[in-house]
């Protein structure tokens, strides 16, 4: 499907060069599809939806309560292994689909006291609600803004070129992997805006209260997983323990590389502060596309994935129920295709590679040269034209 766009360029700050080829009325008229394309969802959302969320909630807490019971046998090999195997996938669907989506409060309209966004807490050494603010509320208005999104980097890596080099910077293909295996740590301390406090602009005061709401947090987590769940086991306490520790370093990984992907990889754009003056809803909707990237996969991907595979929909539609973002994407898709706008996708393996080769390269002070080629990322641009 194709339309005429009017070419005049737009005079908008929020030009990049990807969008010069658009006026102010064809952006508005793109947010305009968006805002119809998100009403038809709500408007439809009902008993369908409702059930699965439950159904995932059951699967999760099924997969738990086997996982943690397989473990308390775990002196044997294959209980281990098993135990290990279903308690990592229960915090995986925990943490992803079901978590980070009723925390963006994508069930609240289901007024169902246990799974709103207002009472929800997580396994996880983030608390809910300070990770609300710097996720929901920093990174979703100030998407991939360079100076005010602060999950470009996380305030210790260098992820664009435009960021300024620091010598601890050398060091970040290392302590990316120190990150990934403790990212549920490294998320929670980041969430404490520690580097205001050492600039001036938070009052320490403020961190320290929030450090002991962090630390009672976290000590609730290491005494459920690390003394509680092990001493149940007796003998098999050290064995139980270990299980435990590979469960939550294997989610940690997994919702390290998911989430690095849906932002860092080539094809993924940055903007400059001064491009938020006086910015339009359409010209919201155009960031959140162009700042973001899909994941390529099966529905089994997307799940594992708390459907942040789709990423460019989840930016749009932060509060959409997940399970709805599969049937938007061909439509977000083809909104693309009709306004020459790229659509960036990719599997998994290419997209995390993508990015750990691009933290190696702006690892040092030269990495600022040009960045590789995704394929798709120019795929949606082209059919337009």
């Amino acid at each position: 499907m194709s339309t005429t766009l009017d070419t005049t360029p737009s005079t908008t700050t929020a030009t990049t060069s990807t969008t010069a080829h658009l006026s102010d009325a064809d952006i508005e008229a793109l947010g305009a599809e968006l805002d119809a394309i998100r009403t038809g969802v709500m408007d439809d959302l009902g008993d369908d939806d409702a059930r699965y969320i439950h159904r995932v909630i059951a699967v999760q807490r099924g997969l738990e309560a086997g996982g943690r019971g397989l473990l308390q046998f775990s002196l044997l090999p294959p209980a281990w292994l098993a135990g290990t195997a279903a308690l990592s996938v229960s915090k995986i669907l925990e943490n992803m689909e079901i978590g980070h989506n009723v925390l963006h409060g994508q069930w609240d309209w289901m007024n169902d006291p246990e799974i709103h966004s207002s009472v929800w807490e997580w396994d996880s050494a983030s608390a809910a609600e300070g990770w609300k603010y710097s996720h929901n509320y920093v990174h979703h208005t100030y998407t991939n803004v360079l100076g005010r999104d602060r999950d470009l980097g996380y305030a210790i890596m260098r992820v664009e070129p435009e960021q300024e080099w620091k010598p601890w910077h050398l060091l970040q293909p290392i302590y990316n992997m120190a990150l990934a295996a403790g990212f549920e740590y490294g998320i929670a301390i980041y969430d404490i805006e520690l580097e205001e406090v050492a600039a001036g602009r938070k009052p320490w005061a403020q961190a320290r209260t929030e450090l002991g709401g962090l630390w009672r947090k976290i000590r609730g987590q290491l005494l459920k997983d690390y003394v509680g769940f092990p001493l149940l086991a007796g003998l098999a306490a050290p064995t139980t323990l270990f299980g435990n520790l590979a469960a939550n370093v294997t989610r940690n990984v997994w919702s390290h590389a998911v989430i690095f992907c849906g932002h860092f990889p080539a094809g993924a754009e940055t903007f400059t502060e001064d491009q938020l003056d006086g910015e339009t809803r359409g010209q919201w909707y155009l960031r959140q596309m162009l700042g973001s990237a899909n994941l390529d996969g099966s529905p089994l991907l997307h799940l594992m994935t708390g459907n942040l595979s789709h990423q460019i929909e989840h930016h749009l539609f932060p509060d959409l129920p997940s399970n709805r973002y599969a049937e938007v994407a061909p439509k977000v898709r083809e909104l693309c295709e009709r306004y020459g706008l790229p659509y960036t996708s990719g599997p998994l393996h290419r997209q995390y590679g993508n990015v750990l080769a691009t933290i190696t390269r702006l690892a040092l002070p030269s990495g600022a040269g040009s960045q590789p080629v995704d394929p798709d990322h120019t795929a949606a641009a082209d059919s337009a034209d």
